[in-house]
């Protein structure tokens, strides 16, 4: 049997509100556990970007799309307005932090990795884009203006980048 371990290179989006709002998410494995989207890369030569496009729509239901593909029926319109957003709202802050796996987490990684490098990017969404959680993976989610959502996530590196996000927000 093969064994498949996380690649130790992910990605952090900030999702927020043009009125620096963020959304947190708590995870199921830790109770009050509080992050922004996470996600490490499915392969290695997934492009970041592509990262985290499917890590949103994974563990929030939000579609990040280039609008000139997206369907054009107005009935295909309507069911994906809502939950739809341009892929001009994703941003890469060119942001990276490299740090040390909690220990809960490191029987994901291969034998001897306790380090991984996490790149942010910001998500602009309107504040009431509706949010459809993966269940397995997050329990609750939350908006808050950003310093108390800075406050609230247990991760600095999270907690550094949303303090960071007046500087990089798309507007």
């Amino acid at each position: 049997m093969t064994v498949s371990y996380k690649i130790p290179e992910s990605v952090l989006v900030i999702i927020h509100t043009a009125n620096l709002d963020v959304l947190l998410i708590e995870r199921a494995d830790k109770l009050g556990f509080w992050q922004s989207v996470t996600g490490s890369k499915d392969v290695a030569d997934e492009l970041l970007l592509e990262t985290a496009i499917r890590e949103v729509g994974e563990e929030t239901g939000i579609v990040v799309q280039n609008l000139a593909t997206q369907a054009t029926s107005p009935l295909q319109q309507g069911a994906l307005s809502s939950s739809v957003v341009p892929l001009e709202n994703l941003q890469d802050w060119q942001l990276s932090n490299v740090y040390d796996i909690y220990p809960v987490w490191r029987h994901r990684y291969a034998p001897g990795v306790t380090q991984n490098t996490e790149h942010v990017f910001g998500l602009l969404v309107p504040r009431d884009i509706p949010i459809v959680l993966a269940p397995r993976e997050h329990l609750n989610f939350v908006w808050l203006p950003h310093r108390e959502a800075a406050d609230k996530c247990f991760s600095s590196s999270n907690a550094e980048a949303i303090l960071q996000l007046p500087r990089y927000r798309k507007l």
